[in-house]
């Protein structure tokens, strides 16, 4: 995005072979699922570690760049969308202990970066915006949760261990250590904390606290209009007012609308 500071190239861990960042997947998901048993229950029923399986060979051939290569990888990653239900092209960049839960409708676009230990739910988007060439999709740094159904969309980065709730949309460069709620996405700083990567319900209501901040206003305000018009009444009738007819101005919480508004110092654009 245009203005937002410089990026750095994101690097991932190239220091192996496929089965090194097999055995990373299995390990992250007996970490971060319950419902793992044991090894051959993973190997047989996760889709996501299949679909990933089958990009990181697909990615090979496609990084050859030799005739028909670059063909039969984008062949090979449409029978991973079938068999699956997981779309990755074959040009995007995975990390290690990576885990793509459920996995159905999950579509990762062909430059896109996923750092290691990233954590991808169901129906998640990394998405490109327009149809320029060139880098087009987004960068996830280390550790990042995306939560389903959300939409990372455009060449944004995405800093390390920043959690995206479920059905977010996100347009925006992300600075680290940072949640993201709504549409579109606004950051809610939880810098320090360590969270759950699985605890969805915590997960701050944006949207429900400046709506509740904007009726305690409107409240304010409609009781003060009542107190001026009854200051009016007893003018015009000659009385002398008992009471200052000046209330209190309403205290705003003006940073929580701000942000709702986009002012939000959380993301650069």
């Amino acid at each position: 995005m245009t203005g937002g500071p410089s990026v750095k190239p994101h690097k991932l861990r190239q220091d192996g072979s496929m089965l090194k960042a097999l055995q990373a997947d299995l390990a992250i998901i007996k970490q971060r699922d319950p419902a793992a048993r044991g090894t051959l229950e993973i190997l047989l029923c996760y889709p996501g570690l299949h679909a990933l399986t089958l990009h990181r060979f697909s990615h090979w051939l496609w990084s050859q760049r030799l005739p028909l290569l670059p063909l039969m990888a984008r062949v090979l990653s449409q029978l991973g969308r079938l068999l699956t239900g997981v779309e990755i092209h074959p040009g995007a960049r995975i990390g290690h202990g990576v885990f793509i839960d459920h996995g159905m409708g999950v579509v990762i676009g062909e430059t896109a970066v996923i750092g290691d230990r990233c954590l991808l739910y169901q129906g998640v988007t990394l998405g490109g915006t327009g149809k320029a060439h060139g880098k087009r999709h987004p960068t996830l740094r280390k550790n990042v949760v995306v939560g389903a159904g959300a939409k990372v969309l455009g060449a944004i980065t995405v800093g390390a261990n920043t959690r995206i709730g479920a059905g977010s949309v996100l347009l925006r460069d992300v600075a680290a250590d940072s949640t993201v709620v709504g549409i579109p996405g606004r950051v809610i700083h939880q810098s320090g904390v360590r969270i759950d990567p699985l605890a969805h319900s915590a997960l701050p209501d944006a949207e429900a606290r400046v709506i509740r901040n904007l009726m305690e206003r409107i409240d304010a305000l409609e009781t003060e209009l009542a107190r001026t018009q009854g200051c009016l009444r007893e003018l015009a009738a000659g009385r002398p007012l008992l009471e200052p007819c000046a209330g209190a101005a309403q205290n705003l919480k003006d940073r929580e609308i701000l942000e709702f508004l986009g002012d939000n110092p959380g993301i650069t654009s």
